[in-house]
């Protein structure tokens, strides 16, 4: 089992540094293929499209197929989309590679999440989310270092070798004996009722509040005198903190319960978010954007867990039900940055913290009689 869990981790670490990747590419990519902020958005955006279009497809061939044969075309995917993403010679190109990251990831977090369900212990589900979601941080730790590398050794040969990393990943799971296929027909997500759905709503909100916090507060940050380096040490530092959280909230869930820990995110996602609408100094801004990435992060173990959880309830395969979760956070990836910009951009930076506030309030009320108390 631990082998397993390690070789599964591996493939969400690898899938989320690839995602990660780009932010220190874009002002070459900018540059060299004369990118506008419209066309260096729509180049970031692509991987949530991706994601967002795959979603379905990759929960109904992890449920039909099996886990192991959905991660296998995840990762393979993942990998061939990052050859060509390192041999690209047009923005074009450099989209179509991006938008098939996103369709490799969102097979393999649909199969690799449903394998390690499947593969789970009674009462060690939790934790288990927990650690594959750790490593998904750490992942996002080394994305920013493999653009950073690339732009010093050439975006070709930094992506051609790592993709050979995604290559060597799949021999490996090619190995491994999978977990038992779950077939349901797409007609199954008729199954999916009210307190399924607002686990799924626990899982889109983070990437909400995620997508707000990291288009607003560098800007936040340039205007009161912090550099590039400084904001990156930042958000480097929040992610560190976020992975060593990670398996300890999925104990925490296991033990305590899941909505323990969901309440907590979404009372402090209020105190938080309110607070950043109003912070003008640099030194509490970043306090509360290492206490943001916290607490905003406290969603996703829990939120999986209980995913996982209704979706057994109801008799719906994991595989479908990690589906719709992968459908619902590239939604929340998508609006977030737009949004929160446009707002930002129309009525200033408490808008859409307030409005945020006002949501995580909204989803504490609504939540209460929806999601009945859960062990593990």
């Amino acid at each position: 089992m631990r082998r397993l869990v390690l070789l599964l981790s591996a493939v969400v670490a690898v899938d989320t540094m690839f995602y990660t990747a780009l932010a220190p590419l874009l002002p070459h990519f900018a540059t060299r293929y004369g990118l506008t902020k419209s066309g260096a958005g729509a180049l970031s955006a692509a991987y949530a499209v991706g994601v967002l279009a795959a979603s379905v497809p990759g929960g109904l061939a992890a449920s039909r197929f099996g886990a192991k044969p959905a991660v296998l075309v995840g990762v393979a995917f993942t990998a061939a989309a990052s050859l060509g993403f390192g041999l690209a010679t047009g923005a074009w190109a450099l989209g179509a590679a991006r938008l098939a990251q996103g369709f490799g990831s969102a097979f393999s977090w649909a199969g690799a999440l449903a394998w390690l369900v499947g593969s789970a212990q009674p009462g060690r589900r939790g934790a288990l989310i927990g650690t594959a979601m750790g490593a998904a941080v750490f992942g996002a730790l080394l994305g920013p270092a493999l653009g950073a590398l690339a732009t010093v050794v050439g975006v070709r040969p930094a992506f051609v070798g790592v993709s050979g990393l995604g290559l060597a990943l799949c021999a490996l799971l090619a190995f491994t004996p999978g977990a038992r296929a779950e077939p349901q027909p797409l007609s199954a997500l008729r199954r999916v009722d009210a307190s399924l759905l607002a686990a799924v709503w626990l899982v889109i909100l983070p990437a909400l509040l995620f997508g707000v916090l990291v288009v607003l507060v560098p800007l936040k940050l340039h205007a009161l005198g912090w550099g590039g380096t400084a904001i990156g040490a930042l958000f480097f530092v929040t992610a560190g903190l976020e992975t060593a959280w990670n398996p300890l909230l999925g104990h925490l869930s296991d033990v305590r319960g899941r909505l323990f820990l969901l309440r907590f995110a979404l009372v402090g996602s209020i105190a938080v978010s309110l607070a950043l609408a109003f912070a003008d100094r640099s030194a509490l801004v970043a306090a509360l954007v290492v206490t943001a990435g916290l607490v905003y992060g406290t969603f996703y173990t829990p939120g999986m867990a209980l995913i996982s959880d209704r979706a057994e309830e109801a008799g719906l395969a994991q595989g479908l039900a990690f589906g719709v979760m992968n459908l619902g956070w590239a939604l929340g990836a998508a609006l977030g940055p737009a949004a929160g910009g446009a707002l930002a951009q129309a009525g200033g930076d408490v808008v859409p913290y307030v409005l945020l506030a006002a949501i995580c309030l909204g989803t504490l009320a609504y939540s209460q009689p929806r999601l009945r108390p859960s062990s593990a």
